[in-house]
């Protein structure tokens, strides 16, 4: 229940492109979610577990970050990576997550067990994109608490699985951001349907 990763993984709103070079090959891929020590990526690329490759990429207008991975997993085109980097590559990487974070294009999502209670905490940017992690949580592991305290943007979809949880499986609305409780206290006055969530 606890999330007990030495780094978060951070997922994005829209995938960021990636360049990679690998065997004297280069290839495009798309970034599903990164962390401080690695990536999580999709790509055409045959890359092969254990081998290094080279990962370029920026994050929503970042310096470009130039590192190098150690290929650790593959299932079809999805491939994890741990990143072989330098302390100036993780200041980089650091720089744009928090960046990317606090635009709201970008997403932490964590599950926390906190006085006897189930809390589901979200920070960055609250979008549909949250959708599978978040309906596991709700009807999986039993989120009594959802902590929106650092939530930097909000749209739509992720209004509405804050009405399904609340509705519909009886979660409560812990810490709001600002920008989080003004939209909120619209959608909870309009009138509608929460969707097909």
């Amino acid at each position: 229940m606890l999330d007990q990763r030495r780094h978060q993984r951070i997922r994005f709103c829209s995938p960021p492109s990636i360049k990679i070079g690998y065997g004297g090959a280069i290839g495009e891929g798309a970034i599903e979610n990164l962390s401080l020590s690695g990536i999580m990526l999709r790509s055409s690329l045959a890359l092969e577990v254990g081998h290094i490759a080279g990962f370029e990429f920026s994050l929503f207008g970042s310096p470009v970050i130039d590192v190098p991975a150690t290929v650790v997993s593959r299932v079809g085109n999805l491939f994890g990576a741990r990143f072989q980097t330098g302390p100036i590559n993780q200041i980089l990487i650091e720089d744009a997550l928090n960046a990317a974070l606090a635009e709201g294009q970008a997403t932490i999502f964590s599950l926390h067990e906190l006085g006897g209670r189930k809390v589901m905490r979200i920070m960055g940017g609250l979008n549909a994109t949250l959708r599978n992690d978040f309906m596991h949580a709700l009807t999986r592991v039993g989120v009594q608490e959802i902590d929106v305290e650092a939530v930097t943007a909000v749209d739509q979809g992720g209004l509405a699985l804050c009405l399904v949880a609340t509705r519909r499986h009886g979660a409560e609305m812990g810490a709001q951001s600002a920008c989080f409780a003004s939209a909120w206290k619209l959608a909870l006055a309009a009138p509608g349907d929460v969707g097909n969530l």
